[in-house]
């Protein structure tokens, strides 16, 4: 038995800043967490689903079996309400394939101003989904209300944070420091709902 496999996690994701979030999330507990920056190889598991957890699944389960090892995956977006939920599950490449952070925040300007004094309410979205190819994948959500601020706010954080503002704390999601975000932020939440759960399915999975 390889002791040391409960305590590695591979984090399904090439982007810097979410692999900074989970690492602040998951290091303090002793885990060393891997990204897909650590296997070169692995090909990109195209995001086809029309749901959040369809993507985070896909690419938990394809890159679990591949690997053989513990994967974390989540899919993640923003939804505003006076845009009908949208971005949504297409919130990394709202404006286009390339990702853009800058490009997307401008789009969601751009569709709030043509509407006449639309809500701003708004709310970022998570699923987690833990997969290994010898145990039923956990599943579990997180989320966290707020605004879509005027104008981008904040030098922190990645993707929508600059726009997200959340009211009581009279901030951007860009403005808070890395370790305030991972309290309340919504894969905080996700977090926090698989930490109920989890311990039991890593043991089981090396008995």
């Amino acid at each position: 038995m390889n002791t040391e496999e409960p305590k590695r996690i591979l984090i399904a994701t090439k982007n810097p800043g979410k692999a900074k979030d989970f690492s602040l999330l998951f290091e303090p507990k002793g885990y060393q967490v891997m990204t897909l920056l650590d296997y070169p190889e692995i090909e990109d598991v195209e995001e086809t689903g029309y749901t959040f957890e369809a993507n985070a699944r896909k690419k938990a389960e394809t890159i679990a079996n591949r690997l053989h090892m513990t994967v974390l995956a989540d899919d993640s977006g923003i939804c505003i309400d006076a845009l009908d939920g949208q971005p949504g599950v297409v919130s990394a490449r709202f404006a286009g394939a390339d990702k853009s952070d800058a490009a997307n925040n401008a789009k969601v300007l751009s569709m709030l101003g043509a509407l006449d004094n639309p809500s701003r309410k708004a709310h970022f979205h998570c699923t987690l989904v833990l997969a290994h190819p010898e145990r039923e994948s956990l599943v579990v959500e997180g989320d966290i209300e707020g605004e879509i601020a005027k104008f981008p706010q904040g030098e922190n954080g990645f993707g929508y944070d600059p726009l997200f503002f959340i009211p009581s704390l009279n901030k951007t999601m860009a403005e808070l420091t890395g370790l305030e975000k991972n309290t309340i932020s919504h894969r905080a939440m996700a977090l926090k709902n698989l930490e109920k759960v989890w311990t039991e399915w890593l043991e089981k999975e090396v008995e």
